[in-house]
């Protein structure tokens, strides 16, 4: 039941984010403001993310395949790369017509901007009391919450601008609220977009590899540890592969080891999928990590 009404709250968010793109497109080209269109992409952002984030959930959840053995949990990091990518692309855009726009000052509609400014913020107040409840127990919800949290802040300051357009008729703010806005987006967005590029290009994970080296070899009967590899299939799930030396003992005396490291990586350093290869002299004089001049391989 709660997954059916998280699942109609995101429908109502996302139709309410499209029809606030769509009044402040409309709005915006009206007026003549940019500060409007800026705030436009970054609802129809939200909304992209809302859209592309369901979807790739529900690839994500399908199972492993013998061509996909690791399953499909990096739709979604292709999805927020995809998603901030697109948002970076037009706040740069955005910036450039901004900055055109103090050589070519042009005349705001200050009243028509005023009244899409409250129609967004209203909707964005519509869409966070939606999300509200969910957001204390998922975390997904939670981040869609914050975000529409966001989009109301950003609406209060276009309201502040239109004020100030259309009382004092200082045109020139417009433009800067839509560097204000950009600049905004743009500090959201490019974390997403280091962390996906991270995980796609299998970086390391953050962890204390000889820390890691120093608990593994501790283990009764391990004598070293190399061959080290680390990387992330999604944000949450890690995936570890490493080379052990242990006595010349059979399988039998050897997968209880296997078992102790295994809960010593999930328990202390959050590491989900562990491979480990048990060796007895093969590698001893090797580094914890492979060097391109090494010869041995994974098998």
């Amino acid at each position: 039941m709660d997954e059916e009404i998280s699942g109609k709250r995101f429908l109502w968010v996302t139709v309410l984010n499209l029809i606030i793109t769509i009044v402040e497109i409309l709005g915006g080209l009206v007026s003549g403001s940019l500060a409007l269109l800026s705030d436009a992409f970054h609802n129809l952002g939200d909304s992209l993310s809302i859209l592309l984030g369901y979807f790739a959930q529900l690839i994500g959840k399908r199972p492993e395949t013998e061509r996909q053995t690791f399953g499909y949990r990096r739709a979604e990091i292709l999805s927020a790369f995809l998603n901030a990518l697109f948002l970076i692309i037009v706040s740069v855009f955005l910036l450039i017509e901004a900055v055109k726009r103090f050589s070519s000052p042009s005349t705001i509609d200050g009243p028509v901007m005023l009244v899409v400014a409250i129609v967004g913020l209203l909707a964005n107040l519509v869409s966070a009391l939606l999300l509200h409840k969910g957001s204390e127990g998922s975390l997904n919800i939670k981040a869609t919450y914050l975000h529409v949290l966001s989009d109301s802040l950003s609406s209060v300051g276009v309201i502040v601008g239109a004020l100030i357009v259309t009382i004092w008729h200082i045109d020139w703010v417009d433009p800067v609220l839509t560097i204000g806005v950009a600049v905004f987006i743009c500090f959201e967005a490019w974390p997403i977009v280091k962390q996906t590029i991270t995980i796609l290009m299998q970086a390391s994970p953050k962890l204390d590899y000889l820390a890691i080296q120093n608990d593994i070899v501790a283990i009764d009967d391990v004598i070293s540890v190399h061959h080290i590899h680390a990387w992330m299939i999604d944000e949450h799930r890690i995936i570890f592969s490493a080379h052990i030396n242990v006595l010349d003992l059979p399988i039998s005396e050897v997968e209880p080891i296997y078992a102790e490291i295994e809960l010593l990586l999930k328990e202390k350093y959050g590491i989900g999928h562990v491979t480990i290869q048990a060796e007895v002299a093969r590698g001893l004089d090797e580094e914890l990590f492979n060097t391109p001049g090494d010869t041995n391989t994974e098998n």
